[in-house]
């Protein structure tokens, strides 16, 4: 992809720094049973993420991450691999799907894409960079659509 950057050691960016069509991407984090089950127990202890033989004859039809999981997951993975902010990564507002679980086993990692960058009117300090993340699994299945609208503060008001 033109304009792909997969170092984690890069120089934290202003608005100024951000072109539309700039894509990140990296990861390799490994999803595993325990972890599914864990984080389940104490954020979304439902069925099919808590237990294979009850997840079995339900909706997932086996084991499934929560999808805050792979949200959980996929912020792992923004603060390694997307790009590096002043002041970090801040979400002003975002949209989310999942359009197939994530699975035992599945490694993942994530490609996001700068949809817009836009100067604020009313703070002339900073702006909105729309980043478009798809988590994906070691087989290219999309896992995970995040559309974010991240603050950035500009090199010059």
């Amino acid at each position: 992809m033109d304009g792909m950057m997969e170092t984690t050691k890069r120089a934290p960016m202003y608005l100024e720094d951000f072109t539309v069509g700039m894509v990140f991407a990296g990861g390799a984090r490994q999803v595993t049973t325990e972890e599914i089950k864990a984080f389940a127990r104490d954020y979304d202890p439902q069925p099919f993420h808590t237990d294979e033989a009850a997840a079995r004859d339900t909706f997932f039809e086996g084991l499934a991450a929560s999808g805050w999981h792979t949200a959980a997951i996929t912020m792992r993975l923004l603060t390694e691999f997307g790009p590096s902010v002043v002041g970090g990564l801040i979400g002003g507002a975002g949209d989310i799907a999942w359009p197939q679980p994530t699975r035992p086993g599945d490694i993942l990692r994530i490609e996001s894409e700068v949809m817009e960058v836009k100067p604020s009117r009313s703070r002339p300090e900073r702006g909105m960079v729309v980043l478009r993340t798809e988590t994906r699994n070691q087989r290219d299945e999309v896992l995970q659509i995040f559309t974010a609208k991240i603050v950035v503060p500009r090199r010059t008001a």
